[in-house]
């Protein structure tokens, strides 16, 4: 949606990440045009990855999407088991939300949380920790806004209709995909349709050791209708659909457990997500009244099909916000109301014996009220603040109710103290809420304290500093250094388990430091990038399985990535590496003793992109990913710390071959 394209982007490390790819530092408030996207500079810090970026990644899941990126970590290698963590902190202590709807996608601790297809997006946003009011409730942990293409993203400059036809394979797993899309306009209506099917065999490691469950079974899509009057009001409806249905692990997170009660290797998996989306916004905003209207319906499935059972596990989400932005002599206001009635359900079939069927369902509904100011009072100052009030109903399986009610609030800030550097900071205290079960440890015989669940609550602190060295040094301009220290604490978790009960609580910590540094010079960039990240669960450290839904152990991680592009003979090509050290601090909660370390690995990917002028709708592409071929699991995988856990390794070297053709 054009509209839900003014993405917060708060300015001291949001500039970092624009100065890298050569964009000059936005100043106060105001806006910057990324082909179509426009995204709204404030106070504070965050990730934002453009269409740029996308164009560079070219990311096939969640892990190619972020590598580049030190503070934020994605585990398995099956996208269908994919979690996001950003600073350490799981998404669902986030405030998710595609295209403007919420995301409620806690369904099974061995899934994905948020099952995406990249080539769909045209703007990812992330606010670590300080997020906006605006960003919706549960922003524990901060906010993860995706928005997806619109035809006039695609279309080129003076086209009224247009299409395109991608097919890439890659070596390993002789994995095929291939996407075609369709999209124009004409009096004031626009339309987009795309599809994808991705599929292909089990997959390598770097050991030449077949992954199990790693085959490909994707099947993505969206369409787009909207309309756009003389006077700017537009109206929009989408839906957006992707569904994985393979045979994965049985545990889908975790290539094997040793010991234990037998199992078979795999099982059918069929995860299937959707987002309906209905949206009416002044898309030329100017004055004191541009009103804002979403309404959605998102939805996450779960079907595991065995010979003598059957898991459905099933969320559903109906929500929307009713916001004004005014438009202020030194920035923006925006306010108003949002929702959400979300629904978690469980219904197991044991087909030998029907009388062990079980299931059951727990609901929330929430309505909040919001305001978040973005000011550039003066010239070297930027500050946002704001807060919101939200009122919860909580309904348990049983019928039990509870209601809570909370108050949230942010402040941030930036400061160019001299001519180069900013100093910014920030802060939040956000009220939670009661979060759903997730849908398959539902347990029919749960007695619910007296109807009463504590709603969690947390408190998000950063300070950061950032340097561009070309008002003072002209000959290095273009070149940057940035340090940011963070801290997340997160109160009452709710952590729920199947036979403990549904009113067990965690304490979470994470806290950490960012480095960075980068050169630009026009046509390409080098940056690199560093985090530690400390975690901790009930004041011990952190571990993958009492932190499933809360946090994983981190710990130190250097990424580097280089580009350049020779535009007079349309070549670009590029490398990016991660650099993950060991980590011992890793803690066995069964045991109360020190767990196994998490192993250092270095990962490798190039690539070279090549448009030819003589043909500038066809763009070819060549890829190498792990290029040394490295025998690893990604750090934020499950188990990797505990005896008689085969953890679920990542694919080793593959190439891999694309061809986009525009019409």
């Amino acid at each position: 949606m054009q509209g839900m394209s003014r993405i917060a982007a708060p300015t001291a490390l949001a500039c970092a990440v624009s100065m890298a790819q050569g964009m000059a530092r936005a100043q106060s408030v105001e806006t910057f045009e990324l082909n179509p996207i426009v995204i709204e500079s404030l106070a504070g810090d965050g990730v934002t990855l453009t269409d740029e970026d996308l164009l560079r990644l070219d990311p096939v899941d969640l892990q190619d999407l972020f590598r580049t990126e030190p503070t934020i970590t994605v585990g398995s290698s099956i996208p269908a088991s994919q979690k996001l963590y950003v600073n350490g902190i799981e998404e669902t202590n986030l405030a998710v939300t595609i295209d403007g709807a919420r995301q409620n996608n806690k369904i099974f601790h061995h899934n994905a949380t948020t099952l995406i297809d990249p080539e769909l997006l045209k703007a990812v946003r992330i606010d670590p920790g300080v997020a906006p009011a605006d960003a919706g409730p549960g922003a524990l942990a901060g906010s993860i806004l995706f928005e997806t293409k619109d035809a006039a993203d695609l279309l080129a400059p003076g086209d009224d209709f247009g299409g395109y036809l991608s097919g890439e394979y890659s070596t390993n797993g002789d994995v095929f995909a291939t996407s075609v899309s369709l999209f124009g306009r004409a009096e004031g209506f626009e339309g987009l349709a795309y599809f994808k099917h991705a599929g292909g065999n089990a997959m390598q490691d770097g050991d030449g050791q077949t992954i199990i469950g790693s085959g490909t079974s994707l099947l993505s899509g969206i369409g787009k209708l909207a309309y756009q009057s003389d006077e700017g009001y537009r109206v929009e409806i989408s839906y957006e659909r992707v569904n994985d249905d393979e045979a994965r692990p049985y545990r889908a997170n975790i290539g094997q457990i040793i010991g234990g009660r037998p199992v078979p290797l795999t099982r059918p998996y069929a995860l299937d997500r959707e987002n309906i989306v209905l949206s009416f916004e002044d898309a030329t905003p100017e004055g004191l009244w541009n009103p804002l209207l979403v309404v959605a319906h998102s939805a996450t499935d779960l079907d595991i099909v065995e010979d003598e059972q059957r898991s459905f596990g099933s969320t559903r989400s109906f929500n929307g916000k009713l916001a004004n932005q005014s438009i202020l002599a030194f920035g923006t206001l925006d306010a108003g109301l949002d929702f959400y009635a979300d629904r978690a359900e469980l219904d197991y079939r044991y087909l030998p014996a029907p009388e062990f069927n079980e299931g059951g369902t727990e609901t929330a509904r929430n309505i909040g009220a919001f305001a978040q100011a973005r000011l550039a009072p003066l010239d070297r100052l930027d500050i946002s603040f704001g807060g919101r009030v939200d009122y919860q109903r909580f309904e348990g399986i049983e019928g039990s109710v509870s209601r809570n009610a909370g108050v949230s609030g942010n402040l941030s800030g930036s400061y160019e103290i001299l001519d180069g550097l900013t100093a910014s900071a920030g802060a939040s205290r956000v009220w939670g809420g009661v979060e759903l079960a997730e849908n398959f440890l539902i347990n029919p015989a749960w007695v619910y304290p007296d109807g009463d669940l504590r709603p969690a609550v947390s408190n998000n602190l950063f300070a950061g500093l950032h340097y561009d060295f070309g008002p003072l040094v002209p000959a290095l301009e273009g070149a940057f250094v940035k340090a940011k220290l963070f801290r997340t604490e997160i109160d009452d978790a709710r952590d729920e388990e199947y036979r403990g009960g549904p009113a067990l609580y965690r304490d979470v910590l994470s806290q950490g430091i960012e480095l960075g540094a980068g050169y630009s010079w026009g046509p390409g960039f080098v940056r690199v990038g560093y985090a530690n990240i400390e975690t901790e669960i009930d004041g011990r450290p952190a571990d993958s399985d009492l932190g499933q839904y809360l946090t994983t152990p981190v710990g130190q991680v250097v990424v580097l990535e280089v580009n350049h592009g020779f535009a007079d003979i349309g070549l670009t090509i590029g490398a990016d590496a991660e650099f993950y050290l060991e980590y011992d601090g890793t803690y066995d909660p069964y045991t109360g003793q020190r767990a196994n370390p998490l192993p250092a690995y270095q990962v490798v990917n190039a690539f070279a992109a090549y448009t030819p002028p003589q043909f500038p709708n066809v763009t070819l592409r060549a890829e190498v990913t792990n290029l040394l071929d490295e025998d690893y699991a990604s750090r934020a995988t499950y188990g990797q710390e505990f005896d008689g856990v085969v953890p679920l390794d990542e694919p080793g070297r593959a190439f891999r071959i694309s061809a986009t053709i525009r019409f």
